[in-house]
Formats: structure tokens, C-alpha cells, sequence
């Protein structure tokens, strides 16, 4: 009998924790503990959806607990690195939430301590491991369906729901920028259909256009990248207005030297309802496909690489390459130095 995962999680602080936790859930794991400072808005629905698991006294409680193999993470950005590292060194493999580290430093740190301690660090890009849309399009790439990939555009816009927004979304040190926390979804998505390695930031912008009481918020980001194997454009923003029924209109365009994909993830506007809706087009298919049922393989394939040491959900180094993408991104917006 495969030994279920044994999993804890350490800062709740973003509403992401649900969709983590309940597809490790899904996957056959066992949720036995969590921690989180304070008590952040995100505590009563928490409690509602998961009753029966038991809260930690403290973060070390669970570290401690050499039972647990996994911790995931989804405290407030700029703190996600140094809890992974702490887990990580107490021997347990982590799953974060995006943005997995917020400046150079940080992910430099990831980089050493996984080299010392052999651990896994993964990120839950839940615009990729969370959409069955995308599950649907990575089979058909592969299946050769719209031939070599050379470009992706990336879409995507948010509400930003002002009211259940807790301080530190609006604080630029805290959440990293746009591009370092939304797009790295979308450099992620790049990097994977095209299967780029070497990628240059061709351009970065960040922006606030509608917030001016907010400065620390950026409303408005753009990136343009290139790569050893193809193109990227991302469009990221706060913008979804109150009338879209759901938090933003996500979308991906998928372009191959041999035809296309398009994907509605969230919502289809004057067309059919429910999500995951995929446009394909080649030379003998113009088809419009309801891909909600084609599943989440990421948390259980990540199960697995904890129980057999393996890199199936996603490699190390494209991890921590999405992070310096995202990083330098962020900083050539900024007219920083990366």
C-alpha cells in the first residue's frame, strides 16, 4: 500500500491555501496540522473548510514533527522564503505558494539550501496546476497538435476587491511587485509550452494608473520575453470590473508553427458557461472543447516525487528560473539593477 503524504501548513495568510490544501487533499495526502501568526481574515473559512485540523501552538511544533513530510507555505509573500528554508533544513520537502521569494537574496538562500539538504521546493503556479484547461493543452503539445511551439500571451487580469484586501497586499516589499508575484503564473506557462531555458527579458513595465492613494500598488504590469525556443508576451493587471462573475477573465493563446490553442480559463463572456474552455485550430481541426474534466495531475505527481525522490511535477531548476525571470522582470521594470 503507497504510503499517504503527511502535510502541514505553515502561514495562511493568502486565500490560495484552500485550492493548495484541498487538492493535496484530493491527491491522497493527509492535512495534519497548521500554523499561522495572528489571526489574518483568512482563519474563519479556513476553519469552516478544513474542522477537523488541528492548529499548532507554534511553527516549531510542526518542524519538529518528524512525521510530516511536506509544509505548504502561503504566509505573506516577503515571508515565504525564510519559512521554506526553516522547513527545508528541519527536513521536509515545501510547497509554496507564487510568489516563493520576493527579492535575489531570498532566492539565492532557496538555491543553497536545497543544494545542502536535498529537499524539494515547488511552487503551486495555480494558474497552470489548478486549471484543467491547461492539463487539457499540455496533451495536446504534446500529442503534436498545433506543431512547435513558438510563442505564448499570457493574460492575466484580477479584481482586486478592495475590501477583504488585507495591509500588506498593498505594500510593495510585502507582496514583491506585479511582475515578481502575478506574472511569474505566466513565465511559468511561457517556459513550459515553449520549453525555453535561456530566456532574456526583452522589456518590463510596471505601472499604477488607477490607485494613486495606493502607491506602493502596482495596478498595471507587461512583460516581453525571448527565448532559446520561442516568444512570450504577459499582460498582468487589478483592473476586472464588478460586472465579470468571476475574479478575472484569464486567458492563454498557445501559437505553433502548425496551428493554435486558445484557453478561457475562468469564464467564456457571451458564450457558454463554466470554466475551462479551449479553443483548438490546426489543419484539420477548429474545435471549441469543454476541458473542465481533464483533471489536476500536478499534486499527485508531486506526491510521488516526495516518496520517490523524483522530478515529475515540475524540475528544480525550472522553479527556481521562473523566480529569477520574475525577479529580473520586476527589477528591470523598476529601473533597479538585478
Amino acid at each position: 500500500m503507497t504510503k499517504a503524504i503527511r502535510f502541514a501548513a505553515l502561514g495562511i495568510e493568502h486565500r490560495h491555501i484552500f485550492g493548495m490544501a484541498q487538492n493535496l487533499l484530493e491527491a491522497g495526502a493527509e492535512f495534519v496540522g497548521w500554523w499561522t501568526e495572528g489571526e489574518p481574515d483568512v482563519v474563519e473559512g479556513f476553519l469552516k473548510r478544513f474542522p477537523n485540523v488541528p492548529r499548532a501552538a507554534s511553527k516549531e511544533a510542526l518542524l519538529a514533527d518528524g512525521t510530516i513530510d511536506l509544509v505548504v507555505i502561503a504566509d505573506i509573500p516577503s515571508k515565504r522564503a525564510d519559512l521554506a528554508v526553516a522547513a527545508m533544513e528541519a527536513g521536509k520537502d515545501v510547497m509554496s505558494d507564487k510568489p516563493g521569494c520576493t527579492t535575489f537574496e531570498q532566492l539565492e538562500r532557496l538555491r543553497k539550501t536545497v543544494a545542502k539538504t536535498g529537499r524539494i521546493w515547488t511552487i503551486d503556479f495555480s494558474e497552470r496546476f489548478e486549471v484543467p484547461s491547461v492539463t487539457k493543452a499540455a496533451e495536446l503539445v504534446a500529442q503534436g497538435a498545433i506543431g512547435r511551439v513558438i510563442q505564448t500571451v499570457g493574460l492575466g487580469p484580477h479584481r482586486l476587491n478592495r475590501q477583504i484586501r488585507p495591509t500588506w497586499f498593498f505594500e510593495r516589499e510585502a507582496y514583491g511587485g506585479i511582475l515578481t508575484d502575478i506574472a511569474s503564473h505566466q513565465i511559468d506557462q511561457f517556459m513550459f509550452f515553449t520549453g525555453s531555458t535561456e530566456v532574456e527579458i526583452v522589456s518590463a513595465t510596471v505601472a499604477n494608473y488607477a490607485n494613486p492613494k495606493d502607491p506602493g500598488l502596482q495596478d498595471f504590469g507587461e512583460v516581453v520575453l525571448r527565448g532559446d525556443k520561442g516568444h512570450g508576451y504577459i499582460r498582468v493587471d487589478w483592473y476586472t470590473p464588478d460586472a465579470l462573475p468571476t475574479w478575472g477573465d484569464g486567458r492563454l493563446t498557445i501559437l505553433g508553427t502548425e496551428g493554435y490553442i486558445e484557453l478561457r480559463k475562468y469564464v467564456d463572456v457571451g458564450n457558454t458557461e463554466g470554466t475551462d474552455r479551449l479553443v483548438l485550430v490546426n489543419g484539420d481541426r477548429c474545435e471549441y472543447i469543454d476541458a473542465s474534466d481533464a483533471g489536476l495531475p500536478y499534486f499527485g505527481r508531486l506526491c510521488d516525487d516526495i516518496r520517490n525522490r523524483t522530478e515529475t511535477a515540475m524540475t528544480q531548476e525550472h522553479v527556481f528560473k521562473v523566480c529569477e525571470l520574475s525577479l529580473q522582470a520586476q527589477a528591470k521594470a523598476e529601473g533597479a539593477k538585478a
